[in-house]
């Protein structure tokens, strides 16, 4: 009831300004669940919604060329990483919603309000339920472990979720530890880094490697897969929260912006206020399976048997401001 309260207040505070009736997304996401949440948009709102899709480094270079002439309103990406970048090329523009601040964790959105995270990925350790004993298993620390040693699967350092995860390591553990633990990290690869995360998990699956990191939601994405032999791959592994005992698992964002160029801005903050309300969150959740802005809110009846887990709470614009080094730490590395 509260949540059909608060769409309706946003409508009537936002339609006194609206002047036009579309809004213009570039987007990196390819998800049925974005799908779902522009249709619904459309169908409450009238607002029409144009996308135009690639990945986020193609949209940014896009951006920068298309400078204020951008027919663009709103970038959408994951990776609080990509977002922090494109805010420095001055390619968003700060806006103000009280709903975004309200229903967004401040670590979660841009402490200038250049960009907003709408739902949430942890990058966890998946292991074989046949050769590996999760209680082997601790923190990210623990896969420099030289007993890991020709068992780890795990993608190529350009992936900008390793490049956050390493990010995140050197926020706690600072560039020193992190390069030892990137080195280490290499030699305990069961093969040179390739493929996607579904590509590790099959990987673990398979006996190729006992080990490997992945971001849950792909997980979830094989689970509920309509291809058997997808099933069967998730049904071979188990998922681990690291570094429980400490700092928590590392999650990121999938998140967006307002573009500086946009024509279209009150339609395109409602848009974001939308996608951060409680039934937006709640498709995200058990269409996609990515978590909630609220992480104790998740009503998915899939993230919820992979149980609860302590996140870190760094806040998510130093994976950003980290990213530099942590691609020099895997270039030393030989990390390929």
């Amino acid at each position: 009831m509260l949540n059909t309260i608060l769409i309706l207040v946003l409508t009537i505070i936002h339609f006194q300004n609206i002047l036009y009736s579309e809004i213009n997304i570039y987007t990196h996401r390819h998800y049925d669940s974005d799908k779902i949440l522009f249709q619904k948009f459309t169908d409450f709102t009238g607002i029409d919604i144009n996308i135009i899709k690639g990945s986020a480094d193609q949209l940014i270079q896009r951006l920068e060329n298309e400078g204020m002439n951008s027919p663009a309103d709103i970038l959408l990406t994951v990776d609080a990483g990509r977002l922090y970048r494109a805010k420095n090329k001055g390619l968003l523009q700060s806006i103000s919603s009280d709903v975004l601040i309200r229903n967004i964790p401040e670590s979660m959105r841009d402490k200038d309000n250049y960009w907003f995270g709408l739902s949430v990925r942890a990058r966890v350790i998946v292991y074989s339920k046949e050769r590996v004993n999760n209680r082997e298993l601790s923190s990210y620390e623990d896969l420099a472990n030289p007993k890991w040693k020709g068992r780890l699967a795990i993608r190529s350092s350009n992936n900008i979720y390793n490049q956050s995860l390493l990010a995140s390591i050197i926020t706690a553990n600072g560039s020193d530890e992190a390069l030892k633990w990137v080195k280490s990290v290499r030699e305990n690869m069961a093969r040179k880094p390739r493929g996607n995360d579904r590509d590790q998990i099959r990987a673990v699956a398979s006996g190729i490697a006992d080990i490997g990191v992945v971001n849950t939601y792909y997980v979830g994405l094989l689970e509920n897969s309509s291809n058997g032999n997808d099933v069967k791959v998730a049904e071979k592994v188990a998922i681990l929260f690291p570094n429980q005992n400490d700092r928590g698992t590392h999650i990121n964002v999938s998140g967006g912006g307002v573009t500086k160029s946009s024509k279209n801005k009150s339609e395109a903050i409602f848009f974001l206020e939308f996608l951060t309300l409680e039934s937006s969150q709640n498709t995200f959740a058990k269409n996609n399976y990515e978590y909630p802005l609220r992480l104790n809110k998740n009503n998915s009846d899939l993230i919820s048997k992979w149980g609860n887990f302590k996140s870190d709470k760094i806040h998510l614009s130093k994976l950003g401001e980290n990213n530099a080094e942590a691609v020099k730490l895997f270039d030393k590395a030989g990390w390929e």
